[in-house]
């Protein structure tokens, strides 16, 4: 079941690259957001993750990302806080870790379950190798953070596991990145995206540097790249918008049924109603980007014809009488001789009384 469900995979990815698609592939990041839900809505962790993973497949999400780690494997004691502590107030990041360390291989597995039952593909951010290799047989692909970059036997170790491999790239030079690929191509991992990332909670607009995604597109050819956004959430969701016109074929942000909740992702998170919107927007510019292929659309044929203009004779002319430039004048429609042909036109014959205005065919001289 675990190679068809992996071979089926590498199907779609395939597709997906000869194809194109009508939205980007959509990634909601549940991170640890679901731990203070069950805490206000006086319920488990595991049915709170349960209960955001219904909210993301009915706002049409592709995927349902978790993370996996222990506090004593992923940070020192004493490591400070980098993010906005006026909406989360711990001071540590192992406190912080701590309090959402609870799940382990049995609540992945039952949450991977659960969502592909809903339709969608699964995955989780491992941070050490238990991780890692127990979420092996769950995960779609594989995930790794921003915080992970320079980690390169991890990345090594997460590679070759012949499983597609999604990454992180925020707070980091161009050429960290260019050893983090060749880590793990080196490491025989043929499908890779690179996110482009911000590591900043949350990003300011003025911050996101999304033309980041061109420059990525054009250093790495043979990758796919996305975006992994920590800008929070505006009306119109236009940051992710712009992300997919600039070329962004995954996108990654962080999901939350409450966005007034206290702790670190809920304020720069986006809630189904804000994905929904995000999901729309996708669709509509890929419907108003169109074709590349300059034609003319069905639309266009009536207006083409009735809008362009023809060869009008500006008097009453006799047959047997040669027409002069004079003669003529190109007026709208465009059922007849097109002015293109002016100068095959004058100095003929027309072969029939015409009166004035009347607009040439070839029939006619």
């Amino acid at each position: 079941c675990i190679r068809d469900r992996s071979r089926t995979w590498k199907i779609m990815i395939l597709i997906m690259k000869e194809i194109k698609m009508n939205k980007p592939y959509v990634i909601a990041e549940m991170g640890v957001n679901f731990y203070d839900t069950a805490r206000v809505m006086g319920i488990s962790p595991l049915d709170a993750a349960k209960l955001y993973i219904d909210k993301a497949a009915e706002a049409g999400i592709d995927c349902a990302k978790f993370q996996s780690y222990k506090a004593g494997t992923i940070v020192s004691k004493n490591s400070p806080a980098y993010w906005d502590t006026t909406k989360e107030p711990t001071k540590t990041q192992y406190e912080l870790f701590l309090k959402h360390d609870s799940f382990g291989e049995a609540e992945y597995r039952e949450l991977c379950d659960y969502t592909h039952a809903k339709g969608m593909d699964f995955t989780s951010t491992p941070f050490d190798y238990a991780s890692a290799d127990y979420l092996e047989d769950m995960v779609d692909f594989y995930k790794i953070s921003s915080s992970d970059l320079s980690n390169l036997p991890f990345i090594h170790h997460i590679g070759s596991k012949g499983k597609p491999v999604y990454i992180s790239v925020g707070a980091a030079y161009l050429s960290e990145v260019d050893v983090a690929i060749r880590v793990l191509k080196e490491a025989g991992c043929k499908d890779i995206v690179i996110f482009h990332c911000v590591l900043s909670y949350p990003t300011e607009p003025k911050n996101a540097n999304l033309r980041i995604i061109e420059t990525l597109k054009k250093d790495f050819p043979d990758v796919r790249v996305g975006f992994s956004d920590h800008v929070a959430p505006d009306d119109t969701m236009m940051t992710l918008a712009v992300a997919y016109m600039l070329g962004a074929e995954v996108i990654e942000k962080h999901f939350t049924l409450d966005k007034t909740l206290s702790g670190n992702d809920h304020y720069h998170a986006g809630d189904p109603e804000d994905f929904k919107k995000a999901i729309a927007n996708f669709k509509w510019i890929d419907t108003v980007l169109g074709s590349d292929v300059k034609t003319v659309l069905d639309c266009e044929i009536v207006p083409r014809r009735e809008a362009r203009r023809s060869l009008v004779i500006t008097r009453d002319m006799k047959a047997g009488e040669v027409i002069k430039s004079e003669d003529l004048m190109p007026k709208r429609p465009g059922t007849g001789i097109s002015p293109e042909y002016v100068e095959i036109v004058v100095g003929r014959k027309v072969v029939r009384d015409l009166e004035e205005d009347t607009i040439l065919t070839w029939d006619m001289i």
